[in-house]
């Protein structure tokens, strides 16, 4: 490893990039190359003294031998908290300037900050469950951070595939609240903002305070200060942001459902209702007890997000039942887990306001935004930004056929862990779209939709003819969709149902299984699995 003394670091920005030319692995990438140079060992804490150099020439290609599009001064660290025990590590860093003074700077087409992080995937061989889940965040209205794929050096070792990420921070480009200072200590000034957070103290992990009451096995979920940090926050800042927290645990846990003085008076049903979708699609099994954010702004409710940390998703869990398609993940019996679902969740979901959210929303965005088509379009996108520089990641992390904690499934192959992660997507939103509508009853106001026992598919397996029979819902239209195993839509048919019963000629459809959604007036009625035969 390189080493040098720190007067010489900026001096080193300077130098053509053929100090780094020469690399076992890389040397030229679709992706923005990212070199960093430290002059000690990087640690969990503090952060070291080092350089950061970029190279991101557009749609044309990187090459090693380039020179840097974006330099600077940093300290950085190794962060996360399980995390940290694999070899392939995850970094913060801060940019510095060349006083070592904190300076802000935009990092390839991101909005200008200070604080970055660099997101090591290793255990999620998918190398994307993140980058998936924060740019399907995206889509809503809040914030969700932003990411981008990078290839990393550090001191002449080719790292792999990264992604550099936003960290979660007040800023007018992130959390968009108010900044609170120090004199801030009464009346409206008092009120905001605030960053809270449900997560382990190991990490970024401060100081904070324990709810008042107790989730199913007598744990209590605790809540760290984000914002201000807890070597900044005031006194009368922690009284009044407990005393919120309080406020609103206090009305769930009394079953408080009333508009304008129960718990919605202090939350935003709205945040919580996309909370809860983005973990339930993902079926996070680290979701609402750990890595769990909350903001509040000057004289605002309480919201939660933005959302973070899912590489344990889509399956990727051999515990709390997270391999598995089915089951609502904010009703997992998590035994005796320190790290349990704050209790509130399975009383808010009993609330009828909450339960129309929750369901308006899953059907909207279900017609466009998280329709199949869309979620594998954007999973089929970042596969091919992956196609190359995915090679030279296993290359360097042999993990490809190998069980890294807590994989469930292992595959040999990038394609097949791909694949088997888009058949569990596939199966996880029909199971979505069928359970969504019972549990939070999102057809006319707050009745259920129609029976599902009374649309009957038959045979299954079938052949070339599907008959589908509907009982008791005559003289309607209705949309019938089939999706193949990788969740691409293979046949489209909507009917004016008179007599009961409806044939469908599927011959041109190819042997396998598929998945069917049935709908009425864009109201989810039935979903489920078919196979055909030849």
């Amino acid at each position: 490893m390189r080493t040098f003394k720190p007067e010489v670091i900026l001096v080193l920005l300077l130098l053509p990039m053929t100090l780094w030319a020469q690399n076992p692995y890389l040397s030229s990438s679709n992706l923005p190359i990212v070199v960093v140079a430290t002059n000690e060992s990087i640690k969990d804490d503090p952060k070291v003294n080092g350089t950061i150099g970029i190279i991101d020439n557009g749609e044309s290609r990187n090459n090693l031998s380039d020179s840097f599009t974006f330099q600077s001064n940093i300290g950085i660290e190794i962060r996360g908290a399980s995390s940290q025990n694999f070899p392939k590590k995850s970094y913060g860093f801060e940019l510095r300037d060349k006083d070592n003074n904190d300076t802000d700077a935009p990092l390839l087409d991101m909005p200008e900050e200070e604080d970055w992080i660099l997101h090591g995937p290793y255990s999620d061989k998918s190398l994307m469950r993140n980058v998936l889940t924060f740019t399907l965040a995206g889509m809503l209205d809040g914030y969700a951070p932003r990411c981008r794929y990078v290839e990393l050096i550090i001191n002449d070792d080719y790292r792999g595939v990264y992604v550099l990420m936003e960290k979660i921070k007040r800023d007018k480009n992130r959390v968009k609240i108010s900044k609170l200072k120090e004199d801030d200590i009464s009346g409206e000034d008092l009120t905001g903002g605030y960053i809270i957070k449900i997560d382990k103290k190991a990490g970024s992990g401060g100081d904070g305070f324990h709810s008042r009451f107790s989730n199913s096995n007598g744990s209590r979920s605790y809540y760290q200060y984000h914002y201000p940090k807890d070597d900044d926050i005031t006194s009368e800042q922690k009284n009044y942001i407990q005393d919120w927290v309080y406020q609103f645990e206090k009305r769930v846990k009394s079953r408080d459902f009333n508009a304008e003085t129960g718990y919605h008076a202090y939350v935003d049903k709205e945040s919580f209702a996309d909370y809860l979708i983005m973990n339930e699609l993902a079926k996070n099994v680290d979701g609402y007890r750990l890595s769990t954010y909350f903001y509040k702004d000057k004289n605002e409710k309480l919201n939660l997000g933005p959302i973070w940390d899912f590489n344990l998703s889509y399956g990727n869990a051999d515990y709390h039942n997270g391999w598995k398609e089915e089951g609502f993940q904010f009703e997992a019996n998590l035994g005796n887990d320190h790290w349990q679902n704050p209790f509130y969740w399975g009383i808010i979901c009993d609330d009828p306001l909450f339960k129309k959210a929750v369901g308006q929303r899953w059907k909207e965005l279900r017609k466009n935004k998280f329709s199949n088509q869309k979620v594998f379009h954007l999973v089929d996108s970042l596969t091919t930004r992956l196609a190359e520089a995915k090679d030279r990641n296993f290359q360097r992390w042999n993990v490809l056929g190998k069980r890294v904690w807590p994989n469930y499934y292992v595959a040999s192959t990038h394609a097949a862990e791909i694949n088997w992660m888009k058949n569990w997507i596939t199966e996880r939103l029909a199971w979505l779209d069928e359970n969504i509508p019972q549990k939070f009853n999102y057809g006319v106001g707050n009745t259920i939709l129609a029976n599902t026992n009374s649309i009957k598919l038959y045979p299954n397996p079938f052949q070339n003819q599907l008959n589908i029979q509907f009982i008791g819902n005559q003289n309607q239209k209705y949309r019938i969709e089939l999706y193949n195993s990788q969740g691409v839509l293979s046949a489209v048919k909507e009917v004016f149902v008179q007599n009961g019963n409806v044939q469908l000629n599927l011959e041109h459809l190819k042997q396998g299984i598929y998945l069917y959604r049935i709908f009425n007036n864009y109201s989810l009625l039935k979903s489920g699995k078919l196979v055909k035969m030849k």
